[in-house]
């Protein structure tokens, strides 16, 4: 996938190439059509659960469909913000220390 494909443009080129309309698509995840058009157009967030279920339907692999999603929330959340580089190298950090911190104490979240 590209990376600097926003999630909403991967799903509706999954969608278009597999010649899908909305209202299909939408009826798996139980959304509105409408619903589907707006998470298209990043105008919506999908869920984690939502992923899946589009990794399963167009045959893709979820931990790259999972990547473009959250990839987008950290986007979103740093897009207006000074020092993202410094910020994602923190945040990395805490990352890290908060794994071995429960990895220690036997309990992985997920």
């Amino acid at each position: 996938m590209n990376s600097k494909s926003t999630f909403g443009a991967v799903i509706r080129a999954e969608r278009k190439e597999r010649n899908l309309p909305l209202r299909k698509v939408a009826a798996v995840l139980d959304i509105d059509p409408s619903t589907l058009s707006k998470i298209e157009r990043n105008e919506r967030s999908a869920n984690k659960v939502m992923v899946l279920q589009l990794a399963d339907l167009f045959d893709i692999d979820a931990d790259e469909l999972m990547v473009s999603f959250l990839s987008d929330k950290v986007a979103n959340e740093l897009l207006e913000e000074e020092n993202t580089d410094e910020v994602l190298k923190v945040a990395e950090k805490k990352i890290d220390y908060m794994k071995s911190k429960n990895v220690k104490q036997g309990n992985i979240k997920f």
